[in-house]
């Protein structure tokens, strides 16, 4: 009989880091994020805010279900998004401002900075 080994924590990391990647490799369900980290929001109010057709929202929405970065809150006969954990909106922010200030050029503000070459 063929036997699967339990997961580590690495194994763990790696599945969560595969998942936060497919979520992120599309613009659309970037935005889409960036939204909910303002506020749950209902998919027809991100249809209306990010100009795009309700039935690619819910399509969007559904991968990011999928690789567990968004919950669906049912308000009655709608559904409202939300951000799967509330460290997420922590995280998205952090890695946006990151990466904003590599393309822009600029160097790092924060004077506790470790990293080499990012207040050079």
């Amino acid at each position: 009989m063929l036997t699967h080994p339990t997961p580590t924590q690495h194994d763990r990391a790696v599945d969560a880091m595969v998942r936060v990647g497919r979520a992120m490799g599309d613009a659309t369900r970037v935005r889409i994020l960036l939204a909910l980290v303002e506020a749950p929001r209902h998919p027809s109010d991100l249809a209306d805010a990010l100009a795009l057709t309700r039935p690619n929202v819910s399509n969007h929405l559904a991968c990011l279900r999928g690789c567990g970065l968004v919950v669906a809150e049912p308000e009655g006969r709608r559904t409202r998004y939300a951000l799967a954990d509330r460290h997420l909106a922590t995280a998205i922010r952090a890695l946006t401002d990151t990466v904003l200030a590599v393309d822009a050029g600029t160097t790092c503000d924060d004077p506790d900075c470790l990293q080499r070459g990012c207040c050079a």
